[in-house]
């Protein structure tokens, strides 16, 4: 096992203005609750889980977007519910959360 157990990557890439990003869309705020709520459930740190910033992972039409490894599961969430719904299934209990899926 490496160093985690898992990444979250969030894309904040940031884009001219009028071109679909996930910074226009809240991602920077999502990430840093993703963040604090992963150490809050002692759930970050070595062997465990980090949220990683990203720049554009290229699929804007689904943002905004996280993907998480090693799995490579990428999902797509509107708010801070969405976030907590794939820490507790995801990270926690290890299952994909199907609903906030991008295929």
């Amino acid at each position: 096992m490496g160093f985690y157990q898992r990444h979250l990557f969030f894309c904040v890439n940031q884009r001219e203005q009028g071109k679909d990003c996930c910074s226009a869309l809240g991602a920077q705020a999502v990430r840093d609750y993703a963040k604090k709520r992963l150490k809050e459930l002692g759930l970050s740190g070595e062997g465990k889980a980090r949220a990683n910033m990203a720049g554009c992972l290229g699929r804007c039409e689904h943002g905004p977007v996280l993907v998480v490894y090693p799995e490579q599961i990428w999902y797509t969430y509107l708010d801070k519910e969405d976030i907590d719904e794939i820490i507790e299934q995801h990270i926690q209990q290890g299952k994909v959360v199907e609903r906030l899926k991008i295929k």
